[in-house]
């Protein structure tokens, strides 16, 4: 039985990651500070089924709270750690940057810190697709250079990457990056286009659709980023002996250092989305075109090869069936 902590455990992917663990028999220490950047409830209903479990505990605490987080790791000695607390948005980024270096910056530290100082054998954290920022080339690769990012949330997210490869190189600390290509399923998060859509549709209000509908994300469901996260845990990075300094591949190290993709491989235009979930929903959308808004991207298309050779990760999941299940979902949780 592993001692794992998971941060951000009252969070879309990091509920159904706990769930995930338990299931498999680890211990799961939970955390996460239940800010209020969306509805609380759904964070409570999501740890409510977290907490009835004998094999769950949590603690409420924030990232940024470097004497708590060491208390924390002092007093637990974990065997892995798997990073998903931050804040999170592109567009709120613009509003509140200060947010994003508390939890995604100073946060981020303390936990490596605390990996570093307690002797965790592989830290596993999210990044995002979001780091790619004004890269074209199609599909995104991890071995690509992501020097231009469009948002101060994909800046703070190729941070961590940048930051954990320090603590790699200088501890030997193992650390794996996760790039997520917009996750969606059951229990996610509200300020998100499913959620967003599918709330207004059955209200009978039009759904902002930026850049004419015509951009294109990499959507991936819940259950497959899942699959992927448990896989690499288990996939402790080592270090790369060929590695050069000469031709450097951003994606490995002579550290143990890794970064992957972790996405569906199949683009979808936001157009057929919004057609899927109005088949889903038995209902058809107002459609308020707009253009492209400050610091979002036009396409995202994850390159997942490495992480297939790595542990076979593969996802299996289609639009059609992902979205029918978040809607059965949303109308139980919300009784609609």
């Amino acid at each position: 039985m592993r001692n794992v902590l998971v941060t951000g455990a009252a969070g879309f992917i990091g509920y159904h990651l706990c769930q995930r663990l338990l299931a498999s028999g680890d211990r799961v220490v939970g955390l996460d500070n239940l800010n209020d950047y969306y509805e609380v409830n759904l964070k409570l209903a999501r740890l409510e089924r977290l907490t009835c479990q004998p094999s769950f505990s949590f603690r409420k605490m924030d990232l940024a709270d470097r004497g708590a987080m060491a208390a924390l790791f002092e007093g637990e000695q974990f065997d892995v750690v798997v990073n998903l607390a931050a804040q999170a948005g592109v567009r709120y980024s613009l509003k509140n940057p200060n947010a994003y270096i508390d939890s995604n910056i100073v946060g981020f530290t303390n936990v490596l810190e605390g990996c570093r100082h307690s002797g965790v054998k592989h830290l596993v954290y999210a990044s995002s697709s979001s780091v790619y920022g004004a890269n074209t080339r199609m599909p995104f690769s991890v071995h690509q250079n992501v020097d231009h990012p469009l948002s101060l949330y994909a800046a703070s997210k190729k941070a961590n990457e940048l930051m954990a490869h320090t603590y790699s190189n200088l501890f030997n600390l193992p650390t794996t990056g996760l790039r997520f290509f917009t996750v969606y399923g059951p229990w996610g998060r509200p300020d998100m286009a499913l959620f967003l859509f599918s709330k207004a549709i059955l209200e009978g209000r039009p759904i902002d659709v930026f850049n004419n509908g015509l951009m294109q994300r990499d959507f991936t469901y819940v259950d497959d980023i899942v699959e992927g996260v448990a896989r690499v845990m288990d996939k402790v990075p080592t270090a790369d002996s060929s590695w050069s300094g000469e031709a450097p591949d951003p994606a490995s190290s002579p550290a143990p250092y890794k970064i992957y993709n972790i996405g569906n491989n199949k683009p979808i235009e936001l157009l057929r989305f919004i057609e899927v979930l109005e088949e889903c929903l038995g209902k058809k959308a107002v459609k308020n075109m707009l253009p492209l808004q400050p610091g979002d991207v036009l396409a995202t298309y994850a390159d997942i090869e490495d992480l297939t050779q790595a542990v076979g990760f593969r996802p299996a999941t289609s639009i059609e069936t992902g979205i029918a299940r978040f809607v059965a979902w949303y109308r139980s949780y919300y009784n609609v």
